[in-house]
């Protein structure tokens, strides 16, 4: 991204150098693959996280 680090979390750097992480809107939410909106509909049924085995 050409852009400086204090207008994206990919900004900065020395020439045309890659991300160094992983893919990010500008607020630092993950993108490409990473979930990014609640399951609303089953919320109300989970009461508690399953158990580490």
């Amino acid at each position: 991204v050409a852009m400086n680090p204090v207008d994206h979390p990919m900004g900065g750097g020395e020439g045309k150098s890659s991300g160094g992480r992983h893919p990010c809107t500008p607020w630092g939410v993950p993108t490409k693959g990473h979930k990014t909106r609640k399951n609303r509909r089953t919320d109300k049924y989970i009461v508690k996280r399953r158990g580490k085995k």
